[in-house]
């Protein structure tokens, strides 16, 4: 077994760029304040973030822009955390953040009635 540094490192690469034509960043063309705002609204939680993160969610959001800029600039694109249902981390030490499945669901349909009013 490798050590979970070398592991992390082959699944994780630094310093890589994950297209080789790809531009260094791409940012979301969602109106992400706005969604926040409407997910407030409902008297969720909801927040900015600056980054998909450093490893699946980034690459996914990374793929995703990337694939809109080159084959359908068209498109609006983005990404969304939703946090964990309580079933998922009943068991974690320590408890992750989680929310009911109800009220990620009504987040995400005031994500999506922001989008919709602002395009």
């Amino acid at each position: 077994m490798m050590p979970e540094s070398r592991i992390t490192r082959a699944i994780n690469p630094i310093d890589k760029k994950i297209f080789e034509d790809g531009e260094n960043a791409y940012f979301t063309t969602l109106p992400i304040k706005a969604m926040v705002e409407a997910i407030r609204d409902v008297n969720l939680p909801a927040a900015v973030s600056n980054s998909a993160g450093t490893f699946v969610c980034n690459h996914l959001m990374y793929g995703v822009l990337y694939t809109l800029a080159k084959k359908y600039p068209h498109i609006k694109g983005g990404f969304t955390h939703v946090p964990f249902i309580p079933e998922q981390v009943a068991r974690r030490t320590p408890v992750a953040p989680y929310m009911a499945l109800d009220d990620i669901r009504r987040g995400l349909e005031a994500a999506i009635a922001a989008i919709d009013k602002h395009f």
